[in-house]
């Protein structure tokens, strides 16, 4: 049973409401509840997502107006009238870009068919409730919740999975040790997914600059985890008796220590290419087993590469990788404590 909660835009959505309705009683405004419907529809997730609506249904009302006001007088106030309106309304909406405007239009439509008649005094009724609910809406989503603290949250938790992952793999590969359940790499995925959503909403968030560095890292991460998982089989042919196996173990040893925001690609990727050299200079294999064991290693060496190139090519921001260094810091001083 989902848990029963008071969130910020229903806090939002009950404040616009009654002051859109107070402003358009206030006036002495016809529908005046009217004014609260639009603005509860006007309020979105996001700043942007709430600008183009509140556009949308604008533009939507005023043709819907322009329909209504003609339709009505040369065919009369009857039901047919609404369908025949509805019919025209309804494509040149969708032609124009303002579908969702649509449903906001028919409750302004809809007045007009109740005063029966038109005139310049029920225009500038109608557009005021408009631009009041609008309004309102607009300075009601202007305040938006950061996502940064949510975002790094899920950042250095993903994090962790890597970590945990690479250390999983020196582990079967050092030792043999098969009690690890891939867990780690269905949370990851989890987090990716939700780090990636709750980054394009920051994104909405912002009009005067484009922020989309947590993007840009929750995909370069959902790339590194699809290596990961393209590994983990290859992995599973190799047994601890294999010396490059060892050596692989240490480096992903040194790989889940180096998980962070920041673009530590550069020496791993030296590093990497000093252990293939060091392969290369080992004994041809002498027998199909080993044939097949050294595929896989070299295998494992080009996706490792992949892996690193991909972190690579993703600039870090300063800023932000000094803010997840230093809650590192606290979290790791926190385990230290209570050890």
């Amino acid at each position: 049973m989902p848990r029963w909660r008071i969130g910020y835009r229903t806090i939002k959505t009950a404040i616009g409401a009654a002051l859109a309705i107070f402003i358009a009683e206030l006036l002495e405004l016809e529908f005046f509840v009217s004014a609260g419907i639009i603005a509860v529809l006007c309020i979105s997730v996001t700043k942007k997502e709430s600008l183009r609506a509140s556009w949308e249904r604008f533009v939507a009302c005023l043709i819907g107006l322009g329909y209504a006001s003609i339709l009505f007088e040369v065919i009369g106030y009857h039901p047919v009238s609404i369908a025949v309106i509805f019919l025209l309304f309804i494509p040149t909406a969708v032609a124009v870009g303002v579908k969702k405007g649509i449903v906001t239009s028919v409750v302004i439509m809809l007045h007009l068919y109740m005063y029966e008649t038109v005139s310049v005094s029920i225009w500038v009724n109608e557009v005021l409730l408009i631009v009041i609910g609008v309004g309102v809406a607009l300075i009601m989503n202007m305040y938006m919740p950061s996502a940064e603290k949510p975002l790094i949250l899920k950042q250095v938790k993903l994090e962790e999975c890597f970590e945990k992952i690479w250390r999983e793999y020196s582990r079967y590969l050092r030792d043999g040790d098969t009690s690890w359940d891939g867990r780690e790499i269905a949370v990851a995925s989890s987090f990716i997914e939700e780090g990636k959503s709750l980054a394009l909403k920051n994104v909405d968030n912002h009009f005067l600059r484009h922020d989309d560095y947590f993007y840009h890292y929750f995909k370069m991460r959902e790339k590194q985890l699809d290596i990961i998982e393209r590994i983990l089989p290859f992995i599973s042919t190799l047994d601890r008796t294999v010396v490059q196996g060892e050596k692989i173990a240490v480096y992903m040893d040194e790989l889940s220590q180096a998980v962070t925001p920041g673009n530590t690609a550069g020496y791993y990727l030296m590093r990497l290419d000093e252990l293939r050299d060091e392969m290369k200079e080992m004994k041809l294999p002498s027998s199909r087993t080993e044939f097949e064991v050294r595929s896989s290693l070299f295998y494992i060496l080009h996706e490792l590469e992949e892996y690193l190139l991909i972190k690579k090519m993703f600039k870090p921001d300063p800023k932000r990788t000094r803010t997840i260094s230093g809650k590192r810091l606290n979290r790791d001083s926190h385990k230290r404590n209570t050890n």
